[in-house]
């Protein structure tokens, strides 16, 4: 269990209160409540002759360390409480009386939303909900909304990274580098793995919202020849997709950019690798559930493709430990979540969501899942 002091602020809405000495966040007619006996008192006395309507919002912050952002506070009367890291076991104690949850990883199920009466909206600081019970929220009228767009320069140029990396085999040759294989050498340079240019491939894009035109966009400038994939197992193509199995078959390059869903869950699996050609490389940046595991670990030993690289895995943080970790391999790069994570990704984040929720608030809600 995490045994931590939460961080609590209290922010209301009071017409012609200024205390002296104390700077207001928004303005003359918000103040933010402290510990401060001066403040409180000076507060309390002016509450009394105002009659002011204190019914503000509780807002719980579930996960705030996931984040190196600043989150500005709502502009509207609230009270602000916060928790670097919050347990499986914690949640429905912290959200006891919270109206408002902002959540990033942290499953919310059944078992606890059913134990939250007074929880109204669940704000996600991502764009994935598959952590978030949604047909226990819809029936119990919690409203969930998610954050988007907000890696949409961050997540391709990782991607980006992972793509040069394997067909130009990076890690194999600082590895021989540190080896001293280079020194050995009987001439100026050291040919031991080959090396494929990105401009002139293809690239198959399977997942074609936001992050997957980004990709295409990147992938286009340096020449790059970019394949939509069509919904697998689907009867038509749509004008601007190829079929599903021939974006595997002609692909040098094949990226995931969709949602982990029941349909999309071992989206690619043994039959898949198969269909790819040998000099193929498969990279996640999406979720690790598209991809059964075992199958591409079978796929990289036995030479069935060329590589992988995987920014997710099955179950994060591995803490049991992962197949994929346990491998050696210089033509599987394995990153921890991080192709979303610039620090200018993550401040979009962090603005878009407080905005979300003002807009929730205000009866104009946006990115509504539920």
């Amino acid at each position: 269990m995490v045994a931590q002091t939460p961080r609590t602020e209290r922010f209301v809405q009071i017409n012609g209160y200024n205390p002296k000495h104390r700077k207001n966040r928004w303005g003359s007619t918000w103040v933010q409540l402290t510990k401060s006996r001066q403040i409180c008192l000076e507060l309390n006395d002016h509450l009394a002759k105002q009659e002011c309507d204190l019914n503000i919002e509780r807002i719980v912050f579930l996960e705030r360390d996931t984040f190196h952002a600043e989150f500005r506070r709502p502009r509207f009367g609230h009270e602000w409480i916060e928790y670097g890291e919050t347990d499986q076991g914690q949640i429905a104690e912290r959200l006891r009386d919270a109206t408002i949850a902002i959540c990033n990883k942290l499953p919310l199920r059944e078992p606890d939303l059913s134990r939250l009466p007074k929880l109204k909206l669940i704000a996600v600081a991502a764009t994935g909900v598959d952590n978030i019970d949604l047909g226990c929220c819809k029936i119990r009228g919690i409203a969930v909304c998610n954050t988007r767009n907000y890696a949409q320069h961050s997540l391709p140029e990782h991607v980006l990274m992972l793509m040069l990396a394997l067909r130009r085999n990076l890690v194999a040759y600082l590895q021989d580098v540190r080896d001293g294989k280079w020194k050995q050498a009987k001439q100026f340079c050291l040919l031991t793995h080959t090396i494929h240019d990105l401009q002139g491939s293809r690239i198959g894009i399977i997942g074609y919202g936001s992050l997957g035109r980004a990709v295409a966009a990147l992938a286009g400038s340096i020449g790059m020849q970019v394949l939509v994939a069509e919904r697998k197992h689907t009867t038509t193509t749509r004008e601007g997709r190829t079929e599903f199995g021939e974006v595997l078959r002609l692909s040098d390059v094949l990226t995931l950019h969709c949602p982990l869903t029941e349909e999309t869950r071992n989206l690619i699996d043994e039959r898949e690798f198969q269909m790819m050609k040998r000099e193929a490389i498969l990279i996640n940046t999406a979720r690790g559930g598209l991809v059964r595991e075992g199958a591409i670990v079978e796929a990289l030993q036995t030479g069935t493709i060329a590589g992988a690289a995987f920014d997710v895995l099955s179950e994060e943080p591995p803490r049991q430990g992962n197949i994929l970790l346990e491998q050696q391999l210089p033509n599987l790069i394995i990153t921890p979540h991080v192709a979303w994570a610039s620090r200018e990704a993550m401040q979009t984040l962090a603005d878009q969501l407080i905005e979300t929720i003002e807009a929730f608030i205000r009866g104009e809600p946006r990115n509504l899942v539920v």
